[in-house]
């Protein structure tokens, strides 16, 4: 009966040990994924800031500038694209749409994000793109890789067109949560004018024509949960400039948006909430099960082979008869 159970003890044992590698090797790539019908809001405000009035075409200090940044999963993209990529890919149509203090629309830059569902590498498909123009992204944007690394990353800037690294510089706590910070600063750069413009009649070519040029630089940060890669926190130094304005303006430069943009209370704490509960999942993959089966199977191991042993230890024989001696 002993011999029975070790080795039904033995195959419990050899299953556990199994199990945690195929959790955290197969398992986790496969189930941690960002489904392709999210959808997320964020709103960064900066109070106060410099916003050129379009009317008199000069700076303001004005109370706030809000910045409403959503990402919408397209899911029939996400499935047109998968046909031929091979693999689970995600899209997103994401806006960042500027509003003035009265809620006015100062601008509007939609794009087209592509990416590996658990990667978070670019994908390179038809409709990539920032504001209706076609680009070719490389490394990341909006979010970090799962289990993410102590090392610097290629983001990619909206603005620019182009990726820059984004340098790993520290392990922080924030709220209570342990997260690495990231750093980009974008020198001041000649970049395209938005598409869409807070006045009418004013256009991208009109503003060209008279010889304008936008110009912008920005210091990103980010808090990142390095579990799940989400952003926890975010803040941009942002400055935004017209040149060569002179004969237009009178001024040879001319600033359109300065401020120091912060993700709003309410939106820190919902996202905090879900980055919470998707943390939890994550680790059950890589962490909790396969290290609980790992102990689990060395349970089972030294129990079957004590069991083992017992049912090999000889049976004690029949005791001796007492000699008796001669009177």
């Amino acid at each position: 009966m002993r011999r029975r159970a070790s080795l039904v003890l033995l195959a419990l044992a050899v299953f556990c040990a199994a199990m945690a590698p195929t959790l955290r090797w197969y398992a986790f790539p496969r189930l941690a994924k960002i489904p392709p019908n999210q959808y997320q809001e964020t709103v960064l405000e900066a109070k106060p800031a410099t916003l050129l009035n379009y009317s008199t075409l000069r700076a303001e200090k004005v109370d706030k500038i809000t910045i409403i940044q959503t990402l919408k999963g397209n899911v029939e993209e996400s499935r047109r694209i998968e046909r031929d990529a091979g693999r689970d890919v995600v899209v997103w149509d994401a806006l960042a749409y500027v509003t003035g203090p009265d809620g006015t629309m100062v601008s509007k830059v939609p794009e087209r994000y592509i990416f590996d569902a658990h990667t978070q590498d670019p994908v390179h498909a038809t409709g990539e793109s920032v504001d209706g123009d076609p680009v070719r992204r490389e490394g990341i944007e909006f979010k970090w890789p799962f289990l993410t690394e102590k090392r610097d990353y290629q983001y990619f800037d909206a603005q620019t067109r182009t990726s820059a690294p984004i340098h790993y510089k520290g392990t922080r706590t924030f709220r209570g949560t342990e997260v690495y910070y990231f750093e980009q600063t974008i020198p001041w750069t000649k970049v395209p004018m938005p598409k869409t413009m807070p006045v009418k009649g004013i256009t991208p070519k009109l503003l060209a024509d008279s010889g304008l040029t936008r110009w912008y630089t920005t210091k990103r940060m980010f808090w990142v949960e390095p579990v799940t890669g989400a952003p926890v926190n975010g803040e941009e130094i942002h400055k935004e400039e017209l040149r060569n304005a002179k004969a237009l303006m009178g001024r040879d430069t001319l600033t359109v948006f300065e401020g120091h943009l912060k993700m709003r209370e309410d939106y820190v704490e919902s996202i905090g909430e879900m980055v919470s509960s998707n943390r939890l999942m994550v680790l059950m993959l890589v962490s909790y099960l396969p290290w609980s089966f790992t102990v689990l199977a060395l349970l089972l191991l030294a129990l079957a082979l004590w069991l083992e042993a017992r049912s090999r230890r000889p049976a004690p024989g029949p005791a001796a008869a007492p000699l008796t001696l001669p009177v």
